[in-house]
């Protein structure tokens, strides 16, 4: 089998899985759906891998597989560029999608919706993949929506819930904003690069570095700060960055299994897989890098804050999520795409895993999803308790496990960042390691440990489920206590817990300074963070023997010692700190009033604008003035006209005797 073949399939098994399992789901049954979508996934998994063996053997592509539009001299085409960057993303997006559609067989297993979610997920799977191996901004743009349009579908899953509705409708408008962005920058590099193609476009970027554009008469701005700054723009949309991350947290209204392939591992991380495309254009503006840093920081800091509050299992990981997409972010305005990669790439592992094990808890639990009625969950469910601690020890950056690597290697490279705002964002990611072990051990001990608080929720729950008739996902009524799950459930979480302990330790050193990503990431020589951070590692083991000094270390341990003795030790204190500080939560509840904000401006704008638009223009305008006016008119020319038609033939004769003497008039004078 040739290469371009094998291509074809890693995104096109997928596909073939979802049409199958959509369309014909009646006639193959629940078995057949999830059948065909996971053999879809695990050969697309294996297509991926043998592609990431010829490309580390040093064969690339980059070429057209179908020619859709010509028009003029500019060919729109559907292409693949596969280099190591693509690579990378294929396994990672390939190995947590066949995880996840594992685990839905066991979580989704009493849901009337079984078929339809694995349609839907297996064709998330095939737009992921078709926006990472594109090689030219159409593609990229038709991956974008589609993965858009599919996350709508499976926020809004359980359309029956009004909740649902309200968060994939938020989900959509919000990243509409961004995407129009997106669709603005793509357009200019249309309108000046004359294509759509990435290495025709890279390649002339340079000749139009010091170039600028007036988007307003009297005002100038350089091209490629507005290009970059729009296509990120797009990027904060589908990543979630302040202030376009209003409807991830909400988008938890949908079944667990997607909240660990689109929040966690994939669909989030489009925009960072996109920055680190563009690297050659973002090279050339410091402003657009600046930007990206300071947009990185303020979310990875304050999303980050809004956790220690919640108290729904997935909204912690949620808000989580948001806070490590903002570390990628700053990674990204520091010129070290490499090692955002790297992050992504942890970090999907080691999230999937929490949402995963998150779900087994909520599947445990009777559904319920407020950590206040857990506890002392340790003992009944021992594989979940022990993968969801590896997975939260990655997260706040335990030497030696992935996500310390990737995550130090943001800090420093921060660090040694000389652009504008790399002191706030070194400010930001740094406290931030603090907040992030907080929230993170706050919910590892109320879930897992201390007393048990959850027969009498479970009784209640069981009789509320019971009474609605409650049939989203599995309901496993009748156990007074909670217990393991099942092995389709558990047996992804221990294979997402081994990458979690050990990818970080094996790629550090290829990935980040092996020269892994070759020409797909480019750094200008004047963003020196990458060179400084390769001067100072000495190798994995080291960097952590070495992080047992630092900052960081000490911040997480602070972050879980506190955690453990106020929610262990002392309940008493989060109590009276909230009392004491009412405010303070009251701000954190709302969410710094970004939703409230929302609601108020833009969709009760909207409302008003709409209001007065029917009412001027339908109702007074169109209505009154042109439908009812026109009848009213031709009513009273009636009205007039009437009194004309009397019926006396003596009144007709003698308007006739008038219209002769007229006509007479007319005519002698003529």
């Amino acid at each position: 089998m040739d290469m371009k073949t094998l291509y074809l399939i890693v995104p096109l098994a997928p596909l073939v899985g979802a049409i199958i399992a959509g369309l014909f789901g009646k006639f193959i049954g629940r078995a057949g759906a999830h059948t065909v979508t996971i053999l879809g996934v695990a050969i697309s998994l294996l297509a991926s891998l043998a592609v990431f063996q010829d490309v580390q053997a040093g064969n690339t592509f980059n070429g057209t597989v179908y020619t859709w539009l010509t028009s003029g001299d500019i060919t729109l085409e559907v292409g693949f560029l596969i280099d190591r960057l693509t690579a990378v993303m294929m396994l990672v997006v390939t190995f947590v999608s066949l995880m996840v559609h594992i685990y839905t067989v066991g979580y989704m297993a009493d849901d009337p919706g079984y078929q339809r979610f694995f349609s839907y997920i297996s064709l998330f799977t095939f737009s992921m993949l078709m926006l990472v191996m594109s090689n030219n901004f159409l593609q990229l743009f038709f991956g974008w929506e589609a993965v858009g349009v599919v996350s709508y579908l499976l926020i809004g899953f359980w359309y029956q819930r009004e909740t649902a509705i309200y968060a994939n409708l938020k989900a959509f408008l919000v990243n509409r904003v961004g995407d129009f962005g997106f669709l603005l920058g793509i357009g200019l590099v249309l309108a000046h690069f004359g294509t759509l193609d990435y290495q025709q476009v890279f390649q002339m970027a340079p000749q139009l570095a010091n170039q600028e554009i007036s988007l307003i008469d009297g005002y100038s701005w350089p091209l490629m700060a507005v290009i970059c700054i729009l296509l990120f723009v797009g990027a904060m949309g589908k990543s979630a960055q302040f202030p376009l991350h209003v409807w991830l947290p909400d988008s938890m209204e949908g079944p667990t299994p997607i909240s660990a392939l689109i929040h966690a591992a994939t669909m989030v991380t489009a925009g960072i897989f996109m920055v680190a495309r563009m690297s050659p254009l973002f090279e050339l503006s410091d402003i657009a890098l600046s930007f990206v840093m300071v947009i990185g920081a303020i979310t990875a800091l304050f999303m980050g804050f809004l956790g220690i509050i919640q108290n729904d299992i997935k909204r912690v990981v949620a808000y989580s999520t948001l806070s490590q997409l903002g570390y990628m972010t700053v990674a990204l305005g520091a010129s070290a795409y490499s090692v955002a990669i790297f992050h992504l790439m942890t970090h999907a592992f080691f999230k999937a895993l929490l949402f995963l094990a998150a779900g087994s808890v909520i599947m445990a639990m009777h559904h319920e999803q407020d950590i206040r009625n857990m506890g002392g969950l340790r003992k009944y469910m021992p594989i979940t308790w022990i993968t969801f601690l590896i997975g939260s020890l990655a997260l706040i950056g335990t030497p030696f496990l992935s996500g310390f690597y990737s995550k130090d290697s943001i800090i420093e490279a921060v660090k040694f960042s000389t652009l504008p705002g790399s002191g706030f964002a070194y400010f930001a990611v740094t406290l931030g390691v603090f907040v992030t072990a907080f929230y993170s051990f706050r919910l590892y001990f109320l879930v897992f440990h201390g007393k048990e608080r959850f027969k009498q929720a479970h009784d209640t729950h069981d009789h509320e489920a019971d009474k609605d008739g409650d049939a989203h996902g599995p309901h496993h009524g009748g156990h007074s206590k909670p217990h393991e799950t099942p092995w389709v459930v558990t047996l992804p979480l221990v294979l997402l817990a081994i990458p979690s302990l050990a990818i970080g330790y094996i790629a550090i050193e290829p990935m980040l300074f092996g020269d892994w990503f070759g020409h797909a990431i480019q750094v200008a020589e004047r963003h020196g963070a990458m060179a400084e951070l390769q001067h100072h590692f000495h190798g994995a083991a080291a960097m952590a023997l070495h992080a047992l000094q630092t900052v960081p270390f000490w911040l997480a341990a602070a972050g879980v010692g506190l955690s453990w003795f106020f929610y262990m030790k002392r309940p008493d204190i989060p109590a009276a700190i909230k009392n004491r500080f009412s405010l303070i939560h009251l701000i954190l509840e709302k969410k710094y009033g970004f939703d409230d904000f929302n609601d108020w401006f833009f969709a009760g704008g909207a409302r008003m604008l709409g209001g007065r638009l029917w009412r001027w223009g339908d109702a007074a305008i169109i209505d009154g003035l042109i439908v009812n006016g026109s009848a009213r008119l031709v009513g009273r020319i009636a009205s007039i006209v009437r009194h004309l038609q009397s019926g006396y033939i003596y009144h007709y004769a003698f308007a006739m005797i008038i219209g002769v003497l007229l006509m007479a008039t007319l005519f002698a004078r003529a």
